[in-house]
């Protein structure tokens, strides 16, 4: 009996990951079409023939393309980094952002566009200043006493709020021709994300990086003292957690700047289809957070087409009311 007890336990997250697998490049092949461009089947029919160079085909390969699967990654990465955000805080509201990580990086952004930076420059700035408040959020939450999720949680509040204070700061400072690129990276905007190629090593790297301490995921997710009492070094656990969900909200947040709701609403809404073991969760969040990124910022370019929004907005308007719904579903379930 114990076989058939494990088959069917893992059928549905097997079934899940396997319609998110279907679902994941339909998304993107479905936002590649969308835009303020219409792209037919005689655009797609000319990727075929390498001597034509008209300008839907440039458009798919150069600007569309490059830029979907930025959204994906940037997803991706999000809705890792909130799986690994709730497990390590021991609470079901965390998101990548709630450490102030998105705020440091924020800070730098910002004061590398008054520099006049751009491209690489900015990028790099952003990620320096992710970095920096990781790792001054980790010293201080360290401290010389015991390291809590409580005493971690309320030190990234406190660095997020004087953050958020110099942000205001920086832009009641900048001149009003810097204020829409600024309030468009601090919104989250995908129009000038890097290549997709240093995103998509590092998400493999967190994706296996992740899997690895799954199993220890799972445990530690049920009861601290479980996973002390099976052998498993609680505090190097939660050390390692941290800084592989940092690093992951930093690349994220250096790519498409401060998206809100995808880290959040990701897992809540795999747990609440039945996948709830790490081992499938870690590889399903990434999935269905690349697909809800990869759909929001195709409506962000088009809804209001030939004027492109900030994708964070999209997120935010889907996000609010979702997150709500599936409050709600909880309660019921209760």
């Amino acid at each position: 009996m114990r076989p058939v007890q494990h088959s069917t336990l893992y059928k549905r997250p097997i079934i899940v990951l396997i319609f998110l697998a279907c679902l994941a490049p339909a998304s993107i092949l479905l936002a590649l079409n969308m835009g303020s461009v219409p792209i037919n089947i005689a655009d797609w029919l000319q990727i075929f023939d390498a001597a034509d160079q008209s300008r839907p085909l440039d458009m798919i390969l150069q600007l569309r393309l490059p830029r979907t699967l930025s959204a994906f990654i940037t997803g991706g990465l999000l809705a890792l980094a909130g799986v690994l955000m709730q497990v390590l805080l021991r609470n079901p509201l965390a998101d990548p952002y709630i450490l102030g990580i998105s705020g440091g990086a924020a800070v730098a952004a910002l004061l590398a566009m008054l520099a006049g930076l751009s491209g690489y420059g900015l990028t790099g700035s952003a990620f320096l200043g992710a970095l920096l408040s990781m790792f001054l959020v980790f010293s201080i939450a360290h401290g010389q006493g015991a390291w809590t999720p409580t005493r971690l949680l309320l030190t990234g509040v406190v660095i997020a709020a004087g953050w958020g204070a110099i942000i205001s700061f920086i832009l009641s400072i900048s001149p009003a021709r810097n204020l829409h690129s600024m309030l468009f990276w601090l919104m989250g905007d995908l129009s000038y994300s890097p290549s997709p190629t240093a995103g998509a090593v590092i998400l493999l790297l967190a994706l296996v990086g992740s899997g690895y301490y799954a199993k220890s995921l799972n445990i530690l997710a049920r009861s601290e003292l479980t996973a002390e009492s099976l052998g498993i070094a609680v505090g190097h656990l939660r050390i390692k957690i941290y800084l592989l969900a940092s690093i992951i909200t930093a690349s994220a947040v250096t790519t498409a700047g401060s998206i809100a709701f995808v880290g959040l609403i990701t897992p809540h809404l795999l747990r609440l289809s039945g996948v709830h073991d790490h081992r499938f969760l870690i590889p399903a969040a990434v999935l269905l957070g690349g697909v809800i990124l990869v759909l929001a910022d195709a409506v962000a370019r088009t809804w209001l087409a030939p004027q492109q929004l900030p994708v964070g907005v999209i997120t935010a308007l889907i996000g609010v009311p979702l997150f709500l719904y599936l409050m709600h579903k909880s309660a019921h379930n209760l």
